[in-house]
């Protein structure tokens, strides 16, 4: 197994764990929680694999990633019981998983040929929306497109320090530590002091009635 394979693999199942939180706040019981465990950890990467003609897609070729979110899945009661325990650290493995898919997503972009700076905005897809289908699915509106902490932003800076890494000739293990850092730092730093960008909102015109 690659040094990418496993972070793809452990990309997995946090972000499985992570979908099974969300699905565990909606209250549905162990098929909602499957399909949302499943759209977190395949969306991104299958949009991924899609954009770059990339066939089969990435869980259908590793098929025992289907087969963990499952087992993952099954076991939701058990995880669910202690949220309160670890209902502190739920933001970690969000952006852990954002972090190792955006940064595999990224590496399987430049293998494709493709120019850096699309290689970075399929690291964000593959990184990130996932949790947008995980949303949508949750009938919400998804996080990542409402003035929430920094999301995108994250996965956009850390996936251009993992690829300036590698142009000034980073082994390829620092330039991933380094840029799981950066996405990881950010994204919680984001979260415990709400960075956020302001709502794009139109203009209303005429003003406020006289009184």
């Amino acid at each position: 197994m690659t040094f990418p394979s496993s972070l793809e693999l452990m990309a997995v199942v946090v972000s499985a764990v992570y979908g099974v939180l969300l699905a565990s706040r909606k209250g549905m019981d162990v098929i909602g929680v499957f399909t949302v465990a499943f759209a977190t950890a395949f969306g991104g990467g299958t949009l991924r694999d899609l954009f770059l003609d990339r066939n089969p897609l990435f869980w259908i070729k590793n098929a025992h990633y289907p087969v963990i979110v499952f087992g993952i899945a099954i076991l939701s009661g058990l995880i669910v019981r202690h949220i309160g325990r670890i209902r502190p650290l739920l933001p970690l493995p969000d952006a852990l998983g954002m972090a190792l898919f955006t940064l595999t997503g990224t590496a399987y972009a430049m293998e494709a040929g493709t120019s850096a700076f699309v290689a970075v905005i399929l690291g964000v897809i593959t990184g990130t929306f996932g949790g947008v289908l995980a949303d949508l699915l949750c009938n919400q509106i998804p996080t990542l497109f409402v003035p929430s902490p920094l999301n995108a932003t994250c996965a956009f800076a850390g996936a251009w320090v993992y690829l300036g890494m590698l142009h000034f000739a980073a082994p390829e293990r620092y330039a991933l530590v380094a840029g799981l850092a950066m996405i990881v730092g950010l994204r919680l730093a984001a979260i415990r002091w709400n960075w956020t960008f302001p709502a794009v909102r139109e203009a209303k015109e005429g003003g406020s009635p006289p009184g």
